[in-house]
């Protein structure tokens, strides 16, 4: 006999809300503000290139080499600045600061139109939630000023656990978080293996979000597959009696 779902554990970025503005457009904002005037596809360019060296270099924000989000995420934006000629320490590191808390404000991110409905949806059905993401710690804070926060039940960073998915110890955490069976788990997230596989390699019921019909794995079958997170409770109903 299996066990009953009792949790559901989400990824947040890209499954429950996104970012509005490109790298490149919020990074040339923001420097506008301290007169610069650069192009946002040349900044957009730098960026990936610098994101790309500090994730292979010091990855889930140089936890294990000292550093946390800010110093990561500032360094990564002073090396960007840096490609695109911008040389005074005092400005690199003024806008550095400026759009690591600025990225906090409710403007900067953009909810699905299904997400609030869908988490209220799986509490009616009397599931608990929490979070599991590859994010640093200001996640609290953005899903809090996004309306989302009162939802969950607990959330776990990537920058806080020490780990990031698709690690299974970072879903380990979170089962202990939970304190049920992995099998009276499910995890929603739009990552094929960060979230599809990571979540089912401990035996939680895994549900791959493919918004834009982009994943084509043959080892996904149709039920585990959502379009839009209004087909989850139907999912999720099967799994609850």
């Amino acid at each position: 006999m299996r066990a009953p779902l009792r949790w559901v554990l989400w990824d947040v970025k890209d499954t429950l809300l996104k970012v509005r503005a490109s790298v490149g457009e919020q990074y040339c904002k923001e420097a506008e503000r301290v007169g610069l005037n650069l192009s946002p596809v040349e900044v957009e360019a730098a960026f990936r290139q610098v994101y790309r060296h500090h994730s292979s270099r010091y990855p889930n924000y140089g936890v294990t080499h000292g550093l946390d989000g800010q110093s990561w995420w500032m360094g990564v934006v002073r090396d960007t600045f840096s490609q695109c000629r911008v040389q005074d320490p005092a400005l690199l590191n003024t806008v550095a600061h400026n759009l690591y808390h600025n990225f906090c404000n409710a403007e900067n991110w953009e909810v699905f139109s299904d997400s609030k409905k869908t988490l209220e949806c799986c509490s009616s059905l009397g599931l608990k939630l929490g979070v599991v993401s590859n994010f640093d710690s200001r996640l609290e804070k953005i899903l809090h000023v996004c309306g989302l926060r009162s939802h969950f039940s607990f959330l776990i960073t990537s920058e806080e656990a020490g780990i990031s998915k698709p690690s299974p110890a970072i879903f380990d955490q979170a089962l202990q978080r939970c304190g049920v069976p992995a099998t009276s788990v499910a995890h929603i997230g739009d990552h094929y293996v960060n979230d599809y596989l990571a979540s089912r390699s401990v035996g939680i019921h895994g549900f791959l979000l493919d918004r834009h019909n982009k994943h084509n794995q043959p080892d996904v079958p149709r039920e585990h597959r959502l379009s839009s997170l209004e087909e989850l409770p139907s999912q999720l109903q099967l799994h609850i009696d």
